[in-house]
């Protein structure tokens, strides 16, 4: 009876990290593969900037559907260190266009883990360019084993978090916003 208890001890302990190591936590909250990328990111303490200015935009839908999508999805801390005034400019009605042109510049039609990402850079010789949703052109470098990605502006932003898998695609975290021309 002991060896059953204790295989079964051990069996939830390997079941809870096997799940932990699934569901990510971002921003405090679990990320689950069965949600989609706006059901995941309206829990995370660490995009409420970035949820409020997709709901602004209108892109709850589009971020809801089948996709599949790619993210690179900014922290609040990476929209506070914009220019004072700038989010709360964005989030105007009458800045829409502009507001969801940013949003969309984050979004590649298509999934792509790190491990997909690390492959397309080293079979590019060092830089791997991609289209948004957009338009803009993201330019994707590795650094000392962590994914970096280049705005149009030529700001960089690193990813801090990698493959937060969704049900219609990836999330990964960067710490800064990433701008059109």
């Amino acid at each position: 009876m002991r060896k059953l208890l204790a295989a079964s001890a051990l069996l939830a302990l390997v079941s809870t990290a096997a799940l932990a190591a699934t569901d990510p936590m971002v921003g405090g909250a679990a990320m689950y593969p069965t949600k989609n990328i706006i059901e995941n990111a309206v829990n995370s303490k660490d995009h409420t900037t970035l949820v409020a200015a997709v709901k602004a935009a209108g892109l709850v839908d589009t971020l809801s559907g089948e996709g599949p999508f790619t993210v690179f999805a900014p922290t609040n801390e990476a929209f506070a260190a914009l220019p004072k005034g700038t989010v709360e400019t964005l989030l105007k009605p009458e800045n829409k266009a502009m507001l969801t042109k940013i949003l969309t510049c984050h979004v590649v039609p298509a999934k792509a883990l790190a491990s997909d990402v690390m492959s397309m850079v080293k079979a590019d010789g060092g830089m791997h360019k991609v289209k948004t949703v957009g338009g803009c052109e993201l330019t994707l470098t590795l650094k000392n084993k962590h994914v970096y990605v280049t705005d149009e502006k030529g700001d960089v932003a690193k990813v801090t978090i990698a493959d937060v898998v969704q049900s219609n695609g990836v999330i990964h975290v960067i710490n800064k916003v990433l701008l059109p021309k």
